[in-house]
C-alpha cells in the first residue's frame, strides 16, 4: 500500500510514484501544514517558476491542530478566477491546452468547501484524462510510518532528486528546462505522451 497526500494538481513526482504503485491509499487523518503542495502547485510563466496558492481559512480544533480534512477554501477571495487565468496566460500557445480545457476549466468554475475534495478532484480530472484508475480508499487513521510511506512529496520545501528527460516547455528558451512542475505542465506540453514520461521519471529520495 502506497500512502500519498492528495495534493493540488501534484507535480511529476507525485505521479510518478502514484502510476507505478499497486495501491494508493489517500492520507486523511493527518494535521494541516503549511508551506506544503496541499494548497500549491507550480508552473512555468513567462517569468519562470510560479506558485499558484490556494487561500485557506486558518482555524484551530479543540486539540490545537486543524486535520487536513477540515480545512477549508476561503472563497472570499476570487482565487479560482485568478489560478485560471494565470494558466491560460501560461499554457494557452502549448499544443495540448485547448484539447484539455474544457474538462479542467469547470474545476476553477465550481466552488469547493474543503481543500482535500478539491485535491481529489483535481487529481480524479487528471486520471479520467490520462486513462488511469482514481484510487477511492483513504486511511482510517493516522500511522506514523508505512511500508510505502510517500507521504513526504507534499513538502514543499524539501527539494526532490529526481532523473527525468527533458521536454519542450513553452518558455523554455527563455528560461531552460525547469522540472517537477505541476502535472498541467506535463499534460499541455505532452498530452497523452504525459503517461509514458512519467514511467520514465525516476526519484532519487524514496521515503526521505
Amino acid at each position: 500500500m502506497t500512502v500519498l497526500h492528495p495534493a493540488y494538481f501534484p507535480n511529476a513526482a507525485f505521479f510518478s510514484i502514484f502510476m507505478t504503485a499497486e495501491k494508493v491509499t489517500w492520507e486523511y487523518h493527518d494535521n494541516y501544514q503549511k508551506q506544503t503542495f496541499r494548497n500549491r502547485a507550480y508552473i512555468c510563466t513567462d517569468r519562470g517558476r510560479h506558485m499558484l496558492s490556494i487561500p485557506i481559512l486558518h482555524t484551530k480544533s479543540e486539540h490545537g491542530r486543524q486535520q487536513y480534512k477540515d480545512v477549508r477554501i476561503d472563497n472570499s477571495y476570487s482565487w479560482q478566477r485568478l489560478h485560471w487565468r494565470t494558466l491560460e496566460t501560461a499554457y494557452r500557445t502549448s499544443p495540448f491546452f485547448e484539447f484539455y480545457e474544457d474538462e479542467i476549466k469547470p474545476l476553477y468554475e465550481t466552488p469547493f468547501e474543503f481543500l482535500i475534495n478539491f485535491n481529489l478532484k483535481t487529481i480524479e480530472i487528471i486520471c479520467e484524462l490520462l486513462e488511469i484508475e482514481f484510487p477511492e480508499e483513504r486511511t482510517k487513521e493516522y500511522a506514523l510510518n508505512y511500508d510505502m510511506d510517500n507521504r513526504f512529496l507534499v513538502n514543499a520545501k524539501k527539494e526532490i532528486k529526481l532523473d527525468a528527460p527533458e521536454y519542450v516547455q513553452v518558455f523554455g528558451e527563455r528560461h531552460g528546462f525547469i522540472p517537477n512542475l505541476s502535472i498541467l505542465d506535463l499534460l499541455f506540453n505532452l498530452g497523452p505522451n504525459t503517461t509514458t514520461y512519467l514511467r520514465d521519471v525516476e526519484i532519487n529520495s524514496l521515503n526521505a
